[in-house]
């Protein structure tokens, strides 16, 4: 080959190959250096807090109801798409048109409101957690690659979305195996081949990255089970599952059945003042955040890592205020994760069941008890067994860890299905509700599977129990404008709203 011929060709190869690992390995450095970075600036957020608080003790009175209003009114005017932990979304994408519903709910701006509003949120001590946010980061930054393709296609742009979202799970909580875990169980409900060197290769740059800045760590550090295992193990991990199997499940109950059980004084002004209902929300969560101590603001995490190393002495009361705190952190309906507040809650349970089982060690309760409340919120059973023993290097309980997480994410569904699936369909109502009524679908979509059509808005379409299905097609055949500011018919609620069809999410 002569010198004149072998540079194009060499050009063409390099090109070809950026193309096909360049700008997939730049992404996933992207969402290791954004994971990291959103961690210390919610980190930074939680000890500006506290460290307000320590001078001030009744300034969340006023605060936290501020920010809960403005929040609101962020969300609702500039950010619609980024409510919740944001992995209903990310499931909608994957499960449908991923162009047409990636460009609605994976865009740049939304990342933007993602981390500004999660950000107020933590500020104003609400209870929430940065690593379900960080799923729909990740996925979000991966998705807008996809413009550096030439020929991008929707098999391209899922996978893309699919290794940003478990990249950004790894990153958050430093977990790679629950990561691959994660995509598969909870975001796909399948396994493809040809997507695994994509997700694999994803959470090992993202998960380098976070290494190389935060160092070898493990989440809750390393817990001490003793010498042997206590002679009540089997015992411990039935009544454990039983315990927040119930309690998880009241709890996704509570969120995906508000208009059932919250006043209609209340619904009534939701829909007629969100950011008044925002700012009482805020209000309920800075009483019970003072009536506690201080132990129910923030993602509990400080709390769970004092109770698993024996430093920090809780109220038998903490997850039940926990709680309260949290449910109302996501009926405003702004960006907020679940992830690190079920796994306080969960051990606060744990703690509270040493009262039972005085003879067994603290750690061994609390690891249970943290898969348990996981396992039966989230109803994957496989992610959250595979977290915590990841977060608290508890290889030895890996059978009881599973046996926990598989009882009472079972008895959780008795109550509720899974919440994330659930919350997912509300981004695929459109065609969901052409095919219950036996009309054609809009825009060539046959399926919510292969929705072609734009996923609908929550903040417009969700209506509480009180209106019903009949409306929903009234709005839609009146094509309501998806941002605007208020519906116009019955004010529907936020993504989390008090509805008896769906809630906020929260992870």
């Amino acid at each position: 080959m002569r010198p004149a011929s072998l540079f194009p060709a060499l050009t063409r190869r390099t090109r070809r190959l950026w193309r096909q690992y360049g700008v997939f390995w730049l992404g996933a450095i992207a969402v290791g250096l954004t994971a990291v970075l959103y961690a210390r600036l919610i980190d930074w957020g939680y000890d500006t807090f506290r460290t307000v608080r320590q001078h001030a003790a009744w300034l969340p009175l006023v605060a936290t109801p501020a920010i809960a209003a403005g929040s609101v009114w962020l969300t609702r005017r500039f950010f619609r798409g980024a409510e919740g932990s944001g992995i209903p979304q990310v499931i909608a994408t994957l499960h449908a048109n991923p162009s047409a519903f990636g460009s609605r709910l994976l865009t740049l701006r939304l990342l933007f409101g993602k981390i500004l509003i999660s950000f107020l949120g933590i500020l104003g001590g609400f209870t929430i957690g940065r690593e379900g946010p960080t799923v729909q980061i990740g996925a979000a930054l991966m998705f807008n690659l996809r413009r550096f393709y030439p020929r991008s296609n929707a098999l391209i742009e899922r996978q893309l979305v699919l290794a940003g979202a478990a990249a950004g799970l790894s990153a958050a909580f430093n977990t790679p195996l629950a990561g691959i875990v994660f995509a598969i169980e909870e975001l796909t409900r399948s396994f493809s081949e040809r997507a695994s060197g994509v997700l694999i290769t994803a959470i090992i740059v993202a998960g380098v990255i976070a290494l190389g800045l935060n160092g070898n760590y493990t989440y809750f550090g390393t817990i001490d089970i003793g010498p042997s295992f206590p002679k009540l193990l089997a015992v411990a991990v039935v009544v454990t599952a039983l315990v927040t199997g119930i309690a998880g499940g009241c709890f996704g109950w509570l969120l995906l059945n508000t208009g059932r059980w919250l006043p209609s004084r209340l619904l009534a002004l939701y829909h007629e003042r969100p950011v008044a209902f925002a700012a009482l929300c805020g209000f309920t969560i800075a009483a019970v955040g003072i009536a506690s101590g201080g132990t129910t603001f923030g993602s509990g995490y400080a709390e769970a890592r004092g109770l698993l190393d024996g430093s920090e002495q809780l109220s038998a009361f903490y997850p039940f205020a926990k709680m309260v705190s949290m449910v109302a952190s996501y009926l405003p309906g702004i960006p907020g994760g679940i992830f690190a507040p079920s796994l306080s809650i969960g051990a606060g349970f744990g703690n509270l069941l040493h009262l039972v089982f005085g003879d067994m060690r603290l750690p061994v309760l609390i690891a249970l008890a943290m898969v348990g409340y996981l396992a039966a919120v989230t109803q994957s059973p496989i992610t959250s067994f595979v977290i915590v023993m990841e977060m608290i290097n508890g290889h030895a309980l890996v059978i009881s860890l599973m046996a926990t997480a598989l009882i009472s994410s079972r008895l959780s569904r008795l109550f509720v299905p899974p919440l994330y699936e659930t919350l997912s369909q509300r981004y695929l109502a459109p065609a969901m509700h052409a095919a219950a009524a036996g009309e054609p679908p809009r825009a060539g979509a046959s399926a919510p599977q292969d929705a072609a059509v734009e996923p609908t808005d929550p903040l417009d379409t969700l209506l509480d129990e009180t209106t019903g299905g009949n409306a929903h097609r009234d709005d839609m055949a009146d094509d309501a404008a998806p941002d605007a500011p208020d519906a116009p018919a019955a004010p529907a609620p936020a993504a989390g709203s008090p509805t008896p069809h769906a809630a906020r999410d929260a992870q």
